[in-house]
């Protein structure tokens, strides 16, 4: 079954004190693209978030949003990161020679700079949040996957009718190709039999020539491989793994068909028949950017 590139999904997990939220939405991409935001906490564990995600999700711009909040009996405690208090010290005094103030640094300056503090964490703490964190993801993961194959199944429901649609017009093509190949030759002969006039003509190969430009009016095998499309585009629609890029290859080919038959054709009801077919292969198109 196809699935929509676009979707959102949440989730929540909570365990020892740790209550952790999860917000994923996804918009259409060519390629997967995971753009995590993160806190302090779980910056380390990115590539973790990211693989989560690669397991049920193969192409789409996917935003992650992490959000952590600590019961005060479970917060972490706080130490004195020493190396960048040092280091904005000396930068601050630099500042302060550079554009030569007389005023002193004081500590309410490197107070501005949050990571002078940083969370105290223990393995285990860690190893708690992470687990509660793949939790809250995973529940988000299927939140959103849901609402990506519900909006898929629509999406699937309107190409069977487009495609069933372009069946029958390629029917009615197929129906006015056949009375136009005869009609054609008839006027062949007479256009030929009248330049001629009273000059003899070899009948043998009057009827060859007839014959031949005929044959670049069959439309045959170009109607024969655009069912052929069409049957393996509705068998890529009912698979379950993801069909964008073959059902974008396929409406190539079902348009180079239709621009063939386009062109060797010279009746007025057939190009009107083509032109509907294109409307319906643009409108596919556009539907199948949404697609994963």
């Amino acid at each position: 079954m196809v699935t929509s590139m676009t979707g959102y999904g949440h989730g929540e997990a909570e365990s020892g004190g740790i209550s952790v939220s999860a917000e994923i939405r996804s918009v259409n991409g060519r390629f997967l693209e995971i753009i995590p935001r993160l806190p302090r906490t779980l910056a380390l564990r990115e590539n973790d978030i990211k693989e989560l995600v690669r397991k049920k999700i193969v192409r789409g711009k996917i935003n992650v949003l992490v959000t952590v909040n600590r019961e005060s009996s479970a917060a972490a405690s706080l130490r004195l990161n020493i190396p960048a208090a040092r280091a904005y010290y000396r930068l601050l005094n630099d500042l302060r020679k550079a554009v030569r103030l007389r005023q002193t640094v004081k500590l309410e300056h490197l107070l501005q700079f949050s990571d002078i503090f940083e969370p105290q964490e223990l393995e285990q703490n860690d190893d708690v949040e992470w687990k509660t964190a793949a939790i809250a993801l995973e529940g988000a993961l299927d939140d959103l996957l849901q609402m990506r194959r519900g909006e898929g199944e629509q999406l699937a429901k309107d190409f069977r009718a487009r495609l069933t649609m372009l069946s029958d017009i390629l029917d009615r093509i197929e129906q006015l190709a056949r009375q136009e190949i005869p009609a054609e030759r008839e006027r062949l002969r007479e256009r030929i039999a009248l330049l001629a006039g009273d000059q003899n003509i070899d009948a043998g190969r009057l009827e060859l020539e007839i014959a031949l430009l005929a044959d670049k009016l069959d439309v045959t095998e170009e109607c024969v491989r655009f069912r052929s499309h069409l049957a393996f585009f509705l068998q890529a629609v009912e698979r379950e793994e993801a069909a964008g890029r073959k059902l974008n290859f396929l409406i190539q080919e079902m348009n180079r068909e239709v621009n063939t038959i386009g062109s060797k054709s010279g009746e007025t009801a057939i190009a009107h028949s083509v032109v509907q077919m294109k409307e319906e292969l643009e409108r596919i198109r556009e539907q199948l950017q949404n697609i994963e």
